[in-house]
C-alpha cells in the first residue's frame, strides 16, 4: 500500500492574493476588470487571483514590446551590460530562494525537492545566458580577391513566449533569458493553473535593471491570448512549450505572418534496459524517470523496456521501491510524489489506465486515484505500474502526463531500437548498459533529441534540449538557443584599389 506522510508541514490556511500583469514596467488590470482563480493542487484550495487579459490587453502588450525593441535602448546595450543585468536577475532570484520554491509547490502542488531543483536550474539558466552571450558573436568568412565578408548577430524582435503549467518557473527562465540576453522583447502568457512565479520573475528582471516594455506577462487562457498572440502582426518570434496539437495550432497561425517558430512539444519516451546494466542503479534511475514531477514531464520515461533475461529481477526491486514512494505534503522534505495539477488532469490519466486495462493489460500497483491525510481535497494518483503491454495499444502511444509507466520485454538490442523509435514522438530515451559498444549503435539509431546513458538527468543549462518528429523543434536551454532569437546579418563589402565596373558600363 502506498504510504503516506504523517507529519504535516503545509500551511493550514494559505492567505488568498491578488495579483497583476505586467506591462510596460508597470501592475496592470485586464482591461475588461475580469480575473480568474488560482488553486493549489495539494489542497483544492484558492490561492490567488489573476487578471483574465483579453486581444485587447494582448496588444498593449505586444505594443508595449515593440516600442520597447523599436526605440528603445536595451537591444542597443553592449552584451557585457546586458549580462551584467541577467546576472542580477540570478542574484535576487537567489536572495529570494525559499520565498519563489515556496510559492511554486503552493501554485502547482510539486514536492519541495523537485521545486528546489527547478528554482535552482532557473538561477543558473540566467547565469548561462550572462555568459553565453559574451561569445555569441559572428564570423568572418574568405570570400574572392579584394572583397571582404563579415556576419554579425542581431535580435530577431518581439517574442511572444507560452508556458506550460509543469514547470512554472523554469520553463519562464528558459525563454526568458535567452530572449533578453539576444536584445529581444517578449510578451510571456503563463499557464493560466500556475501563472505566479511567472509575474514574480517579471518584476525581479525589473528590479535587476531591464527597461520597462523589455519583459511583458499576460495572464489568461490560452485558447483565446495564446492564439492570438500566435497571430499578432506584431510579433515576430513564437516559442512554445505545451501538448503536440497545441503546438500544431500555433505553427499553423504563425504561419500566416512568417513568424519564426520553436515548439517543444510532448513525448512518449522509452527507457531501455539491457542485460549487463547495473540493476540498482537502473531501477532507482527509473523510478525518477518516470515518477519525478509526479510524472507531469514531457520527457518522462514513461515505456519501460527490460531485457527478458532480467525482467523479474529487475521488477521485484522496482514495484517494491515504487510501492514505498511516499506521498505527502508537498512542502514536506520526505515526500517523493505530489499532487496532479487538478481533477481534469487527474481525470485523464485514470482513463488512460482505465482504457489499458479494458485493452488487456494489467496494474500491478497504483491504477487509482488517492486520498493524502490532511489533503483530502487536493488531486492525487498513486504511483502506476502497467504490464501485458503490447507497443501498439494507447498507453504505449499517447502521452499520460502523470505518474504511469508501461513496462515491456525485449529479447536483443535490434528489438529494442525498433520498439523505443516506435512512437510519434522523439523527445528523450535512456539507455541502461555498460558495454559502451552497444551503448553507442543504440544511441546513435533512437531517435530521440536527447539520450540520457546510465543516468535518469535530462538537462542541465548549456545541454541542448529539444526532441525529433512530433516533438517539436528548435533547441533550448544551450547556445544554439540564442541562434533561434537571432538573424544572422552577412556584410560584403569590396576593398579593392581598382573601381568596380561589373556590368562594363
Amino acid at each position: 500500500m502506498l504510504k503516506t506522510e504523517e507529519k504535516q508541514t503545509f500551511p493550514v490556511e494559505v492567505k488568498r492574493e491578488t495579483y497583476q500583469m505586467i506591462v510596460n514596467g508597470q501592475l496592470v488590470d485586464a482591461q475588461s476588470g475580469e480575473v480568474f482563480t488560482v488553486y493549489n493542487p495539494a489542497t483544492g484550495e484558492a490561492i490567488a487571483d489573476v487578471p483574465k487579459a483579453g486581444t485587447k490587453d494582448v496588444d498593449l502588450a505586444v505594443e508595449a514590446a515593440r516600442n520597447a525593441f523599436d526605440f528603445g535602448k536595451w537591444k542597443k546595450y553592449p552584451v557585457g551590460k546586458r549580462a551584467r543585468v541577467l546576472n542580477k536577475i540570478a542574484s535576487i532570484m537567489r536572495s529570494r530562494f525559499k520565498e519563489l520554491v515556496e510559492i511554486e509547490v503552493i501554485n502547482s502542488g510539486k514536492t519541495l525537492s523537485a521545486a528546489q531543483g527547478q528554482v535552482s536550474q532557473a538561477i543558473e539558466d540566467f547565469e548561462f545566458y550572462a555568459g553565453a552571450i559574451v561569445g555569441h558573436r559572428g564570423e568572418v568568412n574568405n570570400v574572392p580577391g579584394q572583397f571582404f565578408n563579415y556576419t554579425q548577430k542581431e535580435p530577431v524582435g518581439v517574442a511572444a513566449q507560452i508556458i506550460p503549467w509543469n514547470y512554472p518557473m523554469m520553463m519562464a527562465a528558459w525563454k526568458i533569458a535567452p530572449a533578453i540576453a539576444a536584445g529581444c522583447s517578449v510578451v510571456l502568457k503563463p499557464a493560466s493553473l500556475t501563472p505566479i512565479t511567472a509575474i514574480l520573475l517579471t518584476e525581479i528582471c525589473h528590479e535587476a535593471g531591464v527597461p520597462e516594455g523589455v519583459v511583458n506577462v499576460v495572464t489568461g487562457p490560452g485558447a483565446t491570448i495564446g492564439s492570438y498572440l500566435a497571430n499578432h502582426e506584431g510579433v515576430d518570434k513564437v516559442a512554445f512549450t505545451g501538448e503536440t496539437s497545441t503546438g500544431k495550432d500555433i505553427m499553423s497561425k504563425a504561419s500566416q505572418t512568417l513568424k519564426r517558430v520553436t515548439l517543444e512539444l510532448g513525448g512518449k519516451s522509452p527507457n531501455l534496459v539491457f542485460p549487463d546494466a547495473d540493476i540498482e542503479a537502473a531501477v532507482n534511475g527509473s523510478l525518477f524517470g518516470i515518477f519525478y514531477n509526479t510524472g507531469q514531464s514531457c520527457e518522462a520515461r514513461s515505456r519501460l523496456f527490460l531485457h527478458e533475461d532480467i525482467y523479474d529481477e529487475f521488477m521485484e526491486s522496482f514495484v517494491t521501491k515504487t510501492k514505498n514512494l511516499i506521498a505527502g505534503d508537498p512542502l514536506s522534505k520526505e515526500s517523493q510524489i505530489g499532487a496532479i495539477i487538478n481533477q481534469g488532469q487527474l481525470d485523464k490519466i485514470h482513463q488512460h489506465v482505465e482504457g489499458a486495462v479494458k485493452d488487456g493489460a494489467t496494474v500491478v500497483t497504483g491504477g487509482q486515484p488517492i486520498d493524502v491525510e490532511g489533503f483530502e481535497n487536493g488531486y492525487w494518483y498513486a504511483p502506476t505500474i502497467i504490464t501485458d503491454v503490447t507497443n501498439d495499444m494507447a498507453i504505449a502511444q499517447e502521452e499520460i502526463f502523470g505518474p504511469v509507466v508501461v513496462v515491456m520485454k525485449f529479447k536483443d538490442e535490434k528489438e529494442a531500437i525498433q520498439l523505443g523509435n516506435d512512437t510519434d514522438y522523439g523527445l528523450a530515451a535512456s539507455i541502461w548498459a555498460k558495454d559502451q559498444g552497444l551503448v553507442k549503435r543504440v544511441t546513435d539509431k533512437l531517435q530521440a533529441g536527447v539520450v540520457m546513458i546510465n543516468c535518469p538527468f535530462s538537462a542541465f543549462p548549456g545541454t541542448p534540449f529539444g526532441g525529433y518528429k512530433q516533438s517539436g523543434f528548435g533547441r533550448e536551454l544551450s547556445i544554439e538557443t540564442l541562434d533561434l532569437y537571432t538573424e544572422t546579418k552577412s556584410v560584403l563589402s569590396y576593398a579593392g584599389a581598382k573601381t568596380l565596373n561589373p556590368l562594363n558600363v
